[in-house]
């Protein structure tokens, strides 16, 4: 069982442009109330740089010339289209059946991966950060990517451990300050599997799942809109405070 789904082109191309414009319009608005208004900052003990607006946060490129986006977290709250993914049932009927019941949101993000500039995300499990914020109940998360663009080994799709979900939370990096990330030497990188597929597409798998993406050096942008759902009825990330002394639980 290798834990993962892979659905193909599961949004036509018309569905995909609007997406994408919706992603554009949040971008431009998010980092033009930034560039003009005050903002929460905080900068992570890796050196990252965070700013809060709008009830999202920004997460700038580390080493970008200029200031370009790497994320933002959340979004469906800040254009109808995107939220309509939230009740959307080509991603809620998969999810459930992935989840084991009814599904609701847990938190959504904006990847931007952009051109030339969008940088790689070390071996992780999206379950540490999120059972620092929610305990247990991190066991039952799950993410369902949309690919708003081509994504291909060169502009850094995503690649998976396959399976790497049944072996429950991952070792983790001792010399990586934040203690989100997998230790890479107890990582089997043989077993690795790169999911190439075009725009429209939907990565779905376990917050368990060991992952990573490299850098994009094309000449392309590489966006996707990812939606983390949880069995229904739970409290979102928003309403949650994260507990970083919850860490000494896992490895």
């Amino acid at each position: 069982m290798t834990g993962y789904l892979l659905l193909p082109q599961l949004f036509t191309a018309t569905e995909v442009g609007r997406l994408r414009d919706a992603a554009e319009q949040v971008h431009a608005e998010v980092v033009s109330a930034a560039e003009s208004g005050e903002t929460d900052v905080t900068v992570w003990s890796d050196g990252h740089r965070l700013e809060e607006i709008r009830g999202t946060t920004i997460h700038w490129e580390p080493d970008a010339p200029g200031k370009a986006v790497r994320s933002l977290a959340p979004v469906s709250h800040l254009h109808p289209v995107l939220a309509g993914l939230w009740s959307e049932s080509r991603l809620t009927s998969p999810m459930a059946s992935l989840i084991g019941s009814a599904v609701g949101p847990f938190v959504s993000k904006l990847n931007f991966k952009r051109a030339g500039v969008g940088s790689e995300f070390a071996w992780h499990q999206d379950f540490p950060y999120w059972y620092c914020c929610a305990g247990d109940a991190a066991y039952d998360i799950a993410t369902a990517i949309v690919m708003l663009d081509d994504n291909t080994v060169e502009n850094g799709a995503m690649t998976l451990i396959p399976g790497s979900h049944r072996d429950g939370p991952a070792p983790r990096d001792p010399l990586e300050p934040t203690g989100l990330f997998v230790d890479p030497r107890r990582v089997d990188a043989d077993l690795a599997v790169t999911v190439t597929a075009p725009a429209g597409s939907v990565l779905m798998f376990p917050g368990l799942m060991v992952h990573r993406s490299a850098p994009n050096r094309t000449a392309t942008d590489r966006r996707s809109l990812l939606y983390c759902f949880q069995p229904a009825g739970r409290p979102e990330l928003s309403a949650l405070t994260y507990d970083a002394e919850r860490l000494a639980d896992l490895p």
